[in-house]
């Protein structure tokens, strides 16, 4: 696989991941590990993955423990739904690739709704099973209420 065709696979695998967070009214509950054993190493011992919208900003060391910070709260959700605003840019090597990403996002819990904007940064490695999530990176920023009427979808 040459490099060029090598950063739009990435490309699209982060585009994937993105939309791999969706959630809609009635779906059914959370399974980080279903949503995503495709796209994280559950298996390397040298894991690091963080994202500063966990209210307690916990960072993992494997992928079964980010998504047991994430699977409670995404449980919860109504709905959440994003829209890329930039990205994913891409520099691919033999062994590891890393993505970055802008996405605005609607959270919608029973109580609460949250506009944000999201910069994710992913390092994938090259493994027998393809190139899988060893570092993760997410700043968010909560936006006004009301940011995001008419940029993003609503339902199914």
């Amino acid at each position: 696989m040459t490099v060029e065709n090598d950063e739009r696979a990435i490309a699209e695998l982060h585009s994937r991941w993105v939309s791999g967070w969706e959630r809609d009214e009635g779906d059914a509950p959370f399974d980080f590990r279903h949503t995503f054993g495709t796209f994280h190493d559950f298996s390397s011992p040298d894991v690091r993955l963080y994202d500063d919208f966990d209210p307690e900003q916990r960072g993992a060391t494997t992928a079964t423990r980010y998504g047991s910070i994430w699977e409670p709260a995404f449980r919860e959700l109504v709905a959440a739904h994003r829209v890329v605003d930039d990205g994913p840019h891409v520099v691919a090597g033999h062994d590891l690739a890393a993505s970055t990403l802008t996405f605005v996002a609607r959270i919608t819990m029973p109580d609460s709704t949250a506009d944000i904007r999201t910069t994710t940064s992913l390092v994938r490695r090259r493994t027998p099973d393809g190139r899988r999530i060893v570092r993760e990176h997410n700043s968010t920023k909560v936006l006004p209420a009301g940011d995001l009427d008419g940029v993003l979808r609503v339902g199914p």
